[in-house]
């Protein structure tokens, strides 16, 4: 599904890593390891297309990822470390934007399921600058709900600032969507009981 062929990573004057080759099939689970600095939100984002490598190529089913744009980021979910809400809508109201601006067309009803899901049931309707730093983490991982039609997930530590419950539902979540087909990256320093395999990389053996 994915392929990273010969890789280089180049953020400022400062090469953080080279020669990163990596193929992620259907149904592979894919955990990023490595230290602090060494690169692994650099890496997620050069696969999300949204930074550009300093050499290698990027493919998605075959083809480059900047000749197929349209067609990659309609396979594609991602979610970055920090949650990407407006403090003056409710976690529903942020939901539905989110999923809007994908051009996913998740009804309210949807988004009130996925949000009572991951635990927000009682903050639905809160403005979310009155959420702790976990219930605004889980207003963004609400969207792994509803986003079984994408086959590509990139999570970039999706297990930050949850409880031993959310990280176990979360955990859930990705291996459903393993085990249909699927294909999920991520980065975490935390552990999480998945119901399928998991592959581990190491990028620190990459670095420049």
């Amino acid at each position: 599904m994915l392929e990273v062929k010969d890789l280089a990573c180049l953020r400022g004057d400062r090469l953080l890593f080279r020669r990163f080759d990596l193929a992620l099939g259907k149904g592979e689970v894919l955990r990023v390891l490595g230290a602090n600095g060494v690169g692994k939100t650099s890496l997620l984002r050069l696969l999300c297309g949204l930074a550009t490598p300093e050499v290698g190529e990027i493919r998605w089913q075959g083809e480059a990822i900047q000749r197929e744009r349209e067609a990659f980021h309609a396979a594609l979910l991602y979610l970055g470390h920090a949650p990407a809400l407006n403090d003056l809508l409710s976690p529903l109201e942020n939901l539905r934007f989110a999923c809007a601006a994908a051009g996913d067309t998740s009804s309210e009803t949807d988004c009130r399921a996925a949000l009572t899901r991951i635990g927000l049931a009682r903050q639905l309707d809160l403005p979310a600058k009155v959420l702790s730093q976990g219930q605004r983490r889980r207003v963004s991982l609400a969207r792994l709900f509803l986003a079984a039609h994408r086959p590509l997930w990139i999570l970039d530590e999706p297990f930050t600032a949850l409880d031993v419950a959310a990280v176990a539902e979360l955990a859930e979540v990705i291996s459903q969507h393993s085990r249909a087909g699927g294909a999920v990256a991520f980065t975490s320093h935390q552990d999480a009981g998945f119901s399928v395999p998991l592959r581990t990389l190491d990028i620190s053996g990459y670095a420049a």
